[in-house]
């Protein structure tokens, strides 16, 4: 479930920037969006990593 929690948190920064964009804010839509980027090239990251090495122990040939 903490990774339910996590997509939760995105989605709140991102929502958090458009409506701050949208007021005028500018200063804290860009802040929102530039951790939003963070928080998403880390995760592709991670992602990739865990495919390689899930991939590099033999984990793409097994049937369930």
């Amino acid at each position: 479930m903490r990774s339910a929690h996590n997509a939760e948190s995105h989605h709140t920064l991102l929502i958090i920037a458009i409506i701050a964009a949208i007021l005028g804010f500018g200063g804290i839509a860009g802040a929102a969006v530039g951790i939003v980027k963070i928080i998403f090239f880390v995760a592709l990251v991670l992602f990739i990593i865990s495919l390689l090495t899930h991939g590099l122990r033999g984990g793409f040939g097994r049937r369930l």
